[in-house]
């Protein structure tokens, strides 16, 4: 069994996440690509962790990959995560994840609706109400939640999601019919209505992404593409590293993984798969500071991180497992940072790196203030590090 250390494995992470300086690229797309998909929950961390992979790539060459070239598209998909994926990747990733999301959705809201409104047949009456909705949006070509409301009465529909608890308060339908119709490949968050922070965002049919829709691709082979794609990127790991990532039961990572040419190697004591035709060493690079921010997908890629986290967990991350704005060294993280009210970029290192690493990571902190210009953006989930760095 081929044997791969933790210095090899974050010498691949560098030069595949592209955290080398000589790696970066202004190509947004082929950013995302690098690491599969961006995470998306919170708006930001999609421009701040192409921030990070790039000295020529700004704010709006993000907005033109998203919202003009298309290269990008926002969608639900492994954990019910948000993500912004390449749109090559999309049709895998609806059909190994998001129908089923989809699904999962339906019943959840049906429930919902069940319990706190006097709504016969339910599962009809949601069904008609998101045919209506998408009618709505192709006719318009884009709108907002609040302009579909208008449009589609059955939209304003309220339900009292936990009947006499005194928490419960009236709930509108319009975001579980779009959030639905969203999994479902069927229509696609647009542009925001404010800036790059923002996630109130516009509606727009797929077809405006994808002119013919999203291709239809059996499932597991779209499960297949998916790991092929994390292994590539995030390999060599664990099995149980994948079964987290992808949100899949064990046996459709075991379906998946069959249909792939992988070989197990050690890591460290620990079993690990890796493609077969991807055994050999990554070339080195040269030590390499990089700010990742809060949700990032590197760190987030993998769900044992003592490899490369070391013992700074607690302070890098909430009690639900969401890192905060991380500070990288040569494949490990060192630190963590924030931005300030006054947009000053605060940097606390947790170990000694040695004065390299610190003058490259005061470097980074330079840049990355100079990326953000007049923008503040905090974390939607906030980590003890980054709030006692903007306290």
């Amino acid at each position: 069994m081929r044997s791969i250390s933790t210095a090899e494995r974050r010498a691949r992470l560098v030069r595949r996440h592209r955290l080398a300086a000589a790696d970066r690229t202004g190509d947004v797309a082929e950013i995302a690509r690098s690491l599969v998909v961006l995470h998306a929950t919170d708006p930001a961390t999609v421009f701040l962790s192409v921030a990070a992979r790039s000295d020529t790539a700004g704010p709006a060459d993000v907005e033109r990959a998203l919202y003009e070239d298309r290269t990008l598209l926002r969608m639900l998909a492994m954990r019910r995560t948000m993500f912004v994926a390449p749109v090559d990747l999309v049709p895998a990733l609806q059909a190994s994840t998001a129908t089923a999301l989809a699904a999962k959705q339906r019943r959840r809201y049906g429930t919902l609706i069940e319990r706190g409104s006097d709504i016969p047949d339910v599962p009809a009456w949601f069904r008609r109400v998101e045919d209506a909705t998408h009618r709505t949006l192709l006719e318009r070509g884009e709108a907002t939640g609040a302009q579909l409301s208008a449009a589609v009465p059955e939209l304003r529909t309220q339900v009292d999601p936990a009947p006499g608890k005194p928490y419960s308060r009236p709930t509108g339908v319009t975001t579980w019919v779009l959030v639905t119709l969203g999994c479902e490949g069927l229509i696609v968050r647009g542009r925001p209505n404010g800036g790059w922070t923002s996630s109130q965002y516009r509606w727009a049919p797929i077809e405006t992404w994808l002119p013919g829709g999203i291709a239809a691709v059996p499932a597991d082979e779209a499960r297949a593409e998916v790991v092929r794609r994390w292994l590539r990127a995030f390999g060599p790991a664990p099995v149980a590293d994948l079964k987290w990532w992808t949100g899949w039961t064990a046996g459709e990572v075991g379906k998946a993984l069959a249909l792939l040419d992988t070989v197990e190697v050690d890591l460290g004591g620990a079993t690990g798969i890796v493609l077969a035709d991807d055994l050999e060493p990554d070339p080195p690079a040269e030590p390499s500071a990089a700010l990742l921010p809060a949700l990032d997908a590197t760190p987030m890629g993998w769900q044992e991180r003592s490899w490369f986290l070391g013992g700074h967990g607690p302070l890098l991350f909430d009690r639900s497992g969401n890192i905060g704005p991380s500070v990288w060294w040569d494949g490990r993280i060192i630190g963590g940072w924030a931005q300030r009210k006054d947009g000053e970029i605060a940097v606390r290192l947790l170990e000694d790196a040695g004065a390299d690493a610190e003058a490259a990571v005061a470097r980074e902190a330079e840049r990355i203030g100079a990326w953000y210009g007049d923008v503040r953006a905090i974390p939607r989930f906030r980590t003890p590090l980054e709030k006692e760095l903007t306290a």
